[in-house]
């Protein structure tokens, strides 16, 4: 088990694909990060010219705790895709190739092959969020420094103290994790039904940019079906920078999408398993 394992990781980071992964993190979050220190003084200032004008704020407002969650709200929408670039890959690039029949031709059964593959596919996703981790969050705290972090919403706005802080983020890239996992499990489901890596990559971005998009259409329809939507779930993060902490909503949403985790991986089990790998 362990050494296919080795393999299927050797296989990820041999290829060019895992590497431009993190460098599309880094320059997204160079290009916000060098945004705030061109400009981002006047655009804290017009987000909140409202408030300014009842309440007396000091300090450091643009630090890195502020800038830090602007970069999780632009980066987490682009990382799924991502995510599908190698677990979109796992299998349908092993049947392109010609190597899946070799491959269970070893002493291992399928449905330990998918769990390897996806086991793989999940390690890859927690690096990935573990260097979203040090560029996005440690970087920005030695750019722009530290301070208590004003979290700005439509209809009000929340304090957090410094010291209250960095727990909550380091909770927030963890369902993060879990949230971009789903993902994985999702294209990894699709995989398994593909011969070609390019189309369950293109299929996990088409299907979640349309259920995003069902979740944020306010209509008497579509409200039924949202707290069914995995995408709905995908930003339980944010529940980490309320106050109070809103844990039972954030306990749901961590639940429901790791039902789908497991609901896409039993699906892939199953169909593979009876998988025609000779024609």
């Amino acid at each position: 088990m362990m050494q296919i394992l080795r393999i299927e990781l050797f296989k990820i980071f041999s290829r060019p694909r895992t590497y431009i992964s993190f460098g599309i993190v880094t320059a997204i979050t160079f290009v916000i990060q060098l945004a705030m220190l061109s400009d981002g003084k006047s655009f804290i200032g017009f987000a909140m010219s409202g408030i300014n004008e009842q309440f007396d704020i000091q300090g450091n407002i643009l630090n890195g705790y502020l800038v830090t969650y602007i970069i999780l709200q632009s980066l987490l929408i682009h990382i799924p895709l991502l995510v599908a670039l190698v677990a979109g890959d796992a299998l349908a690039g092993e049947a392109n190739l010609g190597t899946l029949r070799l491959l269970l031709t070893k002493p291992i059964s399928r449905s330990r092959l998918v769990l390897m593959k996806f086991t793989g596919s999940v390690i890859y996703t927690v690096m990935l969020i573990v260097w979203l981790a040090v560029v996005g969050l440690f970087l920005s705290l030695l750019l722009f420094g530290k301070g208590d972090m004003i979290n700005l919403k439509s209809d009000t706005f929340i304090m957090i103290m410094q010291q209250d802080i960095m727990w909550r983020y380091m909770a927030a890239f963890a369902f993060a994790t879990l949230a971009m996992t789903t993902i994985a499990s999702l294209s990894l489901m699709l995989s398994a039904f593909a011969d070609n890596s390019i189309g369950p990559i293109i299929s996990t971005m088409g299907i979640v940019v349309v259920i995003t998009i069902l979740s944020n259409l306010e209509l008497p329809l579509f409200n039924i079906i949202k707290p069914y939507l995995f995408t709905t779930h995908m930003i339980g993060w944010k529940g980490f920078f309320d106050s109070p902490v809103p844990y039972q909503a954030i306990g749901h949403s961590a639940l429901v999408l790791a039902l789908y985790t497991v609901g896409f991986l039993v699906i892939t089990i199953v169909y593979f398993n009876k998988k025609d790998i000779k024609s």
